[in-house]
């Protein structure tokens, strides 16, 4: 009976007072329009309870309560206006119910989801026990939890590590392995094995400790906080692989330096800024090479939500905050334009390395881990080659992604029979990591280039071809071959969503228009006179936004933003200090502290047309 009723409620359905019956036509037998069922049954009361609540009509309010059977208990009859609303609302439509009925009534089970989900869950085979364990959420099978989120406790600087059990069963006192994000199988980095202290039930505001959790289920865990930095997976067998990490659609691309007015404080500003980042998944914290304290969010009132907590829960001492700045990053528009080389600081080492654009494509399948550096060489190579034009051979010769061996920046090998080339390997991919963090225009991170290692000259003796000669060599060919491939400067893109009246319009385009914003998509709700309007708009041009829009809209504007893509800054080379990127770079290294002009590609390496043209003595470095 509900169902049918429910589906009287959807599209063009009228019921008719006088004949008690349903019909599709919108009016009666003598001509006068039908009211649609969702307005007269659904809409009108709500409007009604409103009306009747928020005009104080005192003699309506008990004949519509009645009829609604809502009874109002004690104090409540005492209540008027915006209050009595609101406990006649929580009576009438009570959200959680509602919620949670939902739940039920339209998401699977653990049972039937984690059948078909198990593969894309779990990184290992999809036969060995643990995956096995997952798809039939067996609580006898070994322990299989992910660690989704830390949640701050009352106990100053402790969390409860909050999860979801997707096979076997946890219990107080069971000791397991905590394998971190970076734990590769068969190693013992990012692993820890501990028992845990006890297993609660997380129940909002409250807390019930349990002896056992089954699978299928979530969960609270005390004393496994100091192991893990923001998520992780919990195993008690030794062959099981890790569970997929949770992505985020959000990147932290607004940044703020945070210090302590009293230098007295600074140790709690340090433990702050750690409970910060555990409890936030959102958040980055670190430290910049000038020493400056960095807190980085997904957009300003994240940032400031953030700094908040950090102020008054987590560091509980007051701050100094600096302006908001936008977080960048370095790419390339070309191939180099000639190859670079450069040689170990002792000469006897030499690379030979160019530069070239990675596809966009490729980036963001790098950045929403369909391409991941944990995947098997050979599939790996197998998508780029099909989905993507890429040589089998250049695919299946990637030495690694970065930085922090995940990004999407790639060091591909295309030597020919070079002598002791796996022995310097892990020096290169070293210098790679530090490049890739800290590109040559502005030290900021890079993005979606591809480095071609095209020759390597090593040393016979291996004490001459260390890791002190070779790590500084590779950063500095990295460096060269970046800056003779057209440099440019990606900023963070934010997509914007706007609900507006349309007589509010016209005052969205001029903000947007003032703000280097372009509006894609303007599609009005039906049967509403309010717009929705999709644009892109620069993060670095977002401070202040909300307050303008609404300046220029008389408050009928409702802008809500979301990180969506990087985009490269228009206006030239950011290499030319003419140029607006230029000034940008300029203010960042100045910010940075360090020296102000760019180096010249002679100062990081030797072009190989240099080289070609001048003796070595000249050419060293």
């Amino acid at each position: 009976m509900l169902a049918l009723l429910t589906e009287r409620f959807q599209g063009d359905n009228f019921f008719n007072p006088k004949t008690k019956k349903w019909t599709k036509n919108g009016t009666d037998a003598d001509g006068k329009q039908l009211e649609r069922a969702f307005s007269q049954f659904i809409l009108d009361p709500i409007f009604k309870i409103f009306s009747a609540i928020m005009n104080f009509k005192k003699d309506e309010i008990p004949t519509l309560l009645s009829k609604l059977e809502i009874v109002l208990k004690g104090d409540e009859k005492e209540l008027e206006g915006k209050a009595l609303l609101k406990v006649v609302m929580r009576k009438f439509l009570p959200a959680a119910d509602a919620l949670l009925e939902m739940m039920v009534i339209h998401l699977p089970s653990p049972v039937t989801a984690q059948a078909y989900r198990a593969e894309t869950l779990y990184e290992g085979p999809p036969d060995d026990e643990c995956c096995m364990g997952i798809k039939n959420c067996d609580p006898n099978a070994p322990l299989m939890l992910y660690v989704s989120k830390m949640v701050p406790t009352s106990d100053k600087g402790r969390f409860y590590a909050f999860g979801r059990v997707f096979s076997g069963t946890v219990k107080s006192g069971l000791k397991v392995r905590i394998q971190g994000p970076n734990y590769v199988p068969g190693k013992k980095e990012d692993l820890f094995v501990k028992a845990i202290q006890r297993t609660i039930l997380m129940m909002g505001r409250y807390i019930e400790p349990i002896t056992d959790v089954p699978a299928g289920n979530i969960c609270g865990l005390v004393g496994v906080d100091q192991f893990l930095l923001k998520s992780g997976t919990l195993t008690t067998s030794e062959t099981a692989h890790n569970l997929k990490v949770m992505k985020f659609s959000v990147s932290p691309v607004v940044q703020v330096a945070v210090e302590v007015k009293n230098a007295n404080d600074l140790p709690k500003l340090v433990e702050g800024l750690k409970r910060l980042s555990k409890s936030d998944p959102c958040v980055l914290t670190y430290i910049s090479e000038s020493g400056e304290h960095i807190v980085a969010g997904a957009g300003e009132l994240h940032l400031e939500i953030c700094l908040k907590d950090l102020e008054e829960d987590h560091a509980g001492v007051p701050l100094r905050i600096s302006d908001p700045v936008v977080s960048y990053r370095e790419t390339v528009g070309g191939k180099s334009s000639i190859t670079a080389l450069s040689k170990s600081p002792n000469k006897h080492n030499r690379l030979y390395v160019v530069a070239e654009p990675l596809d966009e494509e490729v980036s963001k399948a790098i950045e929403a881990g369909k391409i991941s550096p944990r995947d098997d060489f050979k599939a790996r190579a197998r998508i780029l080659a099909d989905e993507y034009g890429w040589d089998v051979t250049d695919a299946r010769k990637i030495w690694c992604f970065g930085p922090d061996t995940s990004g999407a920046n790639l060091l591909v090998d295309q030597t020919k029979a070079v002598q002791y080339l796996n022995e310097i390997k892990d020096s290169v991919v070293s210098g790679f990591q530090w490049a890739t963090r800290e590109g040559p225009v502005a030290e900021e991170p890079m993005r979606s280039i591809r480095f071609n290692i095209l020759d390597v000259t090593l040393h016979a003796d291996a004490i001459h071809r260390g890791g002190g000669q070779i790590i500084p060599t590779a950063r500095r060919v990295l460096y060269a071959a970046a800056l003779l491939a057209e440099p440019g400067l990606l900023e963070p893109v934010y997509l914007v969503e706007i609900t507006v009246p349309e007589q509010a319009m016209g005052g969205i385009y001029g903000v947007l228009t003032r703000r280097r914003g372009h509006v894609f998509s303007e599609e009005q709700r039906p049967g509403t006179p309010l717009f929705n309007i999709k644009a892109y708009l620069p993060v670095n041009e977002s401070f202040g936004f909300t307050a303008d829009l609404r300046s220029n809209t008389a408050g009928q504007a409702f802008p809500q933003s979301v990180f969506d893509h990087w985009q490269i800054l228009p206006g030239g080379s950011p290499l030319d200090a003419t140029t607006k990127p230029g000034q940008i770079v300029q203010a960042m290294r100045k910010r940075k502290g360090v020296k102000v002009e760019v180096p010249g590609v002679d100062n990081v390496s030797i072009p190989l047309s240099i080289f070609n043209l001048t003796s070595g003595s000249n050419a060293n470095n």
